[in-house]
């Protein structure tokens, strides 16, 4: 079969199988035969470049990241909707309606808080969206709505041109877990799903919106060129058509069905997975909209029936601190069971010490409690007139509760931190990240080995991967002795790692791999850099005083001394291996692009350092040379644009000789 075949065929293998997972809920394979897809056809482009759609299923995972979004100015605009907060109100919007359309007929529907966006598409292929912005101008969100699953990249037997509406949402479970997520790493939480969703659309790197994994519901058309519909709910059966995924709708005849299904969406709105705020009723007939028209900022034809936030009374009855995967102490209010937004609430966040001084919560205070985003507890007020005597305001532990080592606050104080370098809570990410490829490069100790490795209590601290033995991890793999042999050469190997690696993989605050590099050159040994006093810290290029700070606490810890030790008595190399050439490169800054057939990008990158240079990963007017390998893209034209120099990788070579 021909390369162009086969890249067709899978296309529209992939889009089916989308459409019937995200928008059916129906699938009709396994994620295992849709993924050696998705790899076959990854090949297949990267052979073949010139045959790969900018609509193709690979897209799905985030293409190349943007310098900004560009404005768009909607052909039909926006309209935001006129809020109503009663029954009452809504029956006055009924009522006035009726007086020229005595027979109306009314579509209601959830309102979805999400991101409103339209979707463009010419001769059946998607190619542009928009954020709504003001309602006429919005922004070009067109890779990152790519990322969504639930959009179809091509239409079946859709007209000249097509613009639909729809709101871009985060579901409720994915946003627990994002959030759940952040927390663990000592990330501000988002405050509902509705600013996650905002905040994914608007990255400029799709693949960081891939990972978000948004969802979306068309609810408008905005334009069919060659199609007429009489009625929304008709056109809205034609989307469904297209394989769009439709907001849901109930057809009303009167006031008293309105009402009904408002109610039945309230009802059941706890139960949807993703969030609502409220539900839409929009009058039916197109000609009687027509005639109705709208306002200087809303349509008349329509209503947005806004739900109360439900908020009740409880009373904390303990506070407890949870440790996270980067040592982020994070507070929680255990409080008397209460029934909120569907579910029995026993706990809601206290987020940080700031949050609980600002609101001054104390244990056994009686507190307002809702759900934000209908979703995390959170704890609104204290009802000070409910405040038993003796209470007393609650601060932080100065120590933390699993491992008794010393807390510290971030710079910016919002977060205290664990600094025990070998603190339980923190085991499996400072192992990540000691034996990643930046680090000490240690290749076959993934997540579930450290995971089962933590379980068994083989290791406490990323020293002890040295003192791994054949029998306690032989066992863990189906293959017995060969794989375990194999990760222990892999383990014994990565002793000879120089320096800057080991202290990089230590995980100390504010040092990086670069920062690591850096140290290495200038203290030789392990031994010098911690010996090292404030003032000779600082004066290290590009060492401040804050990261000097955070190299000094770390190995003040009697848990990060014990590890050093233990490395040193495992035979770890503590000297600096890196050896300066020249200094010819000094005060230049390379980035490299490309794909590199002379060097790998370590080599290339190790090489610049040993003259004195920087490599940088992306480029700015302080770049001195970009150096282009095969298939150079944004970057080289990035450089070109400013008139920097690109440099062959024959060039780069004679520079180094």
């Amino acid at each position: 079969m021909e390369p162009k075949e086969q890249i067709l065929q899978l296309t529209q293998a992939l889009e089916e199988a989308n459409y019937r997972y995200y928008v059916l809920d129906n699938p009709t394979i396994p994620d295992y035969e849709y993924d050696r897809m998705l790899r076959q056809l990854e090949e297949l482009e990267a052979r073949y470049p010139e045959l790969a759609s900018p609509l193709s299923p690979t897209r799905r995972v985030g293409g190349q990241a943007l310098s900004q979004f560009e404005k768009v100015e909607h052909t039909v605009p926006l309209e935001s909707l006129q809020d109503v907060f009663s029954m009452a109100e809504l029956e006055e919007f009924d009522q006035r309606l009726r007086q020229g359309s005595p027979e109306a007929v009314y579509s209601v529907e959830p309102k979805v808080d999400g991101l409103s966006v339209a979707l463009e598409y010419v001769d059946g292929r998607f190619v542009r969206g928009a954020t709504r912005g003001d309602g006429r101008t919005g922004e070009d969100v067109t890779e990152n709505l790519k990322t969504i699953r639930s959009i179809p990249l091509e239409l079946p037997d859709a007209p000249a041109r097509l613009i639909v509406r729809g709101e871009v949402f985060m579901p409720k479970g994915v946003f627990a877990a994002l959030n759940a997520r952040r927390e663990e790493e000592g990330e501000s939480l988002f405050a509902n799903p509705r600013n996650a969703a905002a905040g994914s659309l608007r990255q400029l790197d799709p693949r960081i919106a891939a990972r978000r994994k948004l969802d979306i519901l068309v609810f408008n058309v905005q334009l069919a060129e060659g199609c007429s519909f009489s009625s929304h709910m008709e056109s809205l059966d034609y989307l469904r058509s297209l394989h769009f995924r439709v907001i849901p709708y109930t057809r009303c005849r009167d006031f008293a069905q309105v009402r009904q299904a408002v109610l039945d969406i309230d009802a059941g709105r706890y139960d949807l997975p993703y969030d609502i705020d409220g539900a839409v009723v929009k009058l039916d007939s197109l000609a009687q909209r027509q005639r109705v028209g709208s306002t200087a900022k809303f349509p008349r034809w329509a209503a947005a029936y806004k739900y109360p936030p439900e908020i009740k009374s409880t009373v904390v009855e303990d506070v407890i601190i949870q440790v996270g995967r980067t040592g982020v102490l994070t507070p929680k209010a255990v409080v008397r069971p209460v029934r909120l937004a569907g579910t029995t609430v026993t706990s809601a966040t206290l987020h940080n010490q700031d949050f609980i001084a600002e609101k001054d919560i104390r244990i056994g205070d009686t507190v307002k409690i809702r759900k934000a985003g209908e979703i995390i507890p959170e704890i609104l007020s204290v009802e000070l007139d409910k405040r038993p005597a003796g209470t007393v305001p609650y601060r932080l532990p100065d120590h933390c509760p699993i491992c008794g080592a010393a807390v510290a606050r971030d710079e910016d104080g919002a977060f205290i931190r664990c600094t025990g370098a070998e603190c339980p809570a923190q085991l499996s990410r400072n192992i990540a990240h000691f034996v990643s490829r930046d680090a000490m490069d240690i290749a076959g100790l993934g997540e579930a080995i450290v995971e089962a490795l933590i379980a068994k209590g083989d290791i406490h601290s990323p020293a002890d991967i040295y003192y791994l033995t054949l029998d306690q991890l032989k066992g863990l793999w189906k293959s017995g002795e060969v794989a375990a042999k194999k990760l222990l050469a892999a383990i014994a190997a990565s002793k000879t790692q120089d320096l800057g690696r080991l202290i990089y993989g230590l995980g100390i605050r504010q040092v990086g791999a670069k920062a690591g590099k850096t140290l290495a050159a200038a203290f030789g040994s392990l031994d010098g850099l911690m010996a090292a006093d404030l003032e000779t810290l600082t004066a290290v290029p590009d060492v401040g005083p804050v990261t000097a700070g955070y190299i000094l606490d770390w190995f003040a810890q009697p848990q990060s001394r014990h590890m050093v030790e233990r490395l040193r008595a495992a035979g770890v190399n503590f000297l600096s291996t890196v050896q300066q050439v020249d200094d010819r490169f000094a005060g230049m800054t390379f980035v490299l692009t490309g794909a590199l057939t002379l060097f790998t990008r370590e080599q290339a990158t190790a090489e610049i350092e040993r003259r004195g240079g920087k490599a940088a990963g992306s480029v700015s007017k302080k770049t001195t040379y970009v150096v282009a390998g095969e298939n150079a893209g944004a970057k080289q034209q990035k450089a070109l644009a400013l008139g920097i120099p690109v440099l062959s990788e024959a060039d780069f070579l004679t520079m180094l000789k």
